[in-house]
């Protein structure tokens, strides 16, 4: 099975080697997808650098438009059975790649979700973790699934499945929304453990924790009750 690993990055000059160097060491047959969302720091000149030896497709913005919208502009350079949303920093572990696709290999099996929160806190700070089975514990009861997770960064599709959906995000809502069309319309999201291991807005991190998790609530809320002839493209 191709496996097509597609990674956004915005301003990663930091880890965006590190993170190629261990998605290209994978023991499985891959396509490494980058989306350069218009990176003000050296992150691009590493990428071009890095290009020039790797078989990757490198896509480039000149301005940032958002995680929602580069993973939506990587989406049709999909050329695996499969795909995994890796992100640029080193947060996650791409070892546990593996872990995720091996379930997706299985028979019925369309979407899976790594879990940094599987086995407890790990190594969150208390209000990360709260935040995050707050959130989980809302999309379980808009939709009655039982995750532990909804904002992980590992997010695992058939591409089959992820090239038909209707997404329509920009920013960091890519997370409620795939999550609330996903279950909308009657997909099963499985779930592995995965290895976390949390940044600091010092060095680096993004996601404003309560104004974002705000913003996915009612993502969440909104697609709860959108038509469901609204969730795959025509």
């Amino acid at each position: 099975m191709l496996v097509s690993v597609l990674i956004p990055a915005y301003n990663e000059e930091q880890t965006i080697r590190q993170v190629l160097d261990n998605v290209q060491a994978l023991p499985i047959e891959k396509q490494i997808i980058v989306v350069d969302d218009g990176s003000t720091d050296g992150t691009f000149a590493i990428l071009e650098e890095i290009q020039e030896d790797s078989d990757i497709t490198l896509v480039h913005y000149n301005e940032n438009r958002g995680k929602g919208y580069a993973i939506r502009s990587g989406i049709p350079h999909i050329k695996g059975d499969s795909v995994v949303i890796q992100d640029a920093d080193m947060e996650l572990c791409p070892k546990d790649i593996l872990h995720l696709v091996e379930l997706l290999r299985e028979e019925e099996t369309e979407v899976v979700y790594g879990s940094r929160f599987m086995k407890g806190r790990g190594n969150a700070s208390l209000h990360n973790f709260l935040a995050n089975r707050i959130l989980a514990f809302y999309t379980n009861c808009l939709y009655g699934s039982r995750i532990t997770d909804e904002s992980t960064g590992y997010k695992a599709f058939s591409a089959e499945l992820i090239k038909i959906l209707n997404l329509t995000c920009e920013g960091f809502e890519f997370c409620p929304e795939v999550t609330a069309k996903i279950l909308r319309a009657g997909y099963k999201i499985h779930e592995v453990p995965v290895s976390y291991f949390p940044r600091t807005k010092k060095e680096g991190k993004k996601l404003r924790f309560w104004s974002d998790g705000l913003y996915a609530a009612w993502t969440l809320l909104k697609y709860r009750f959108t038509s469901k002839d609204k969730i795959f493209n025509n």
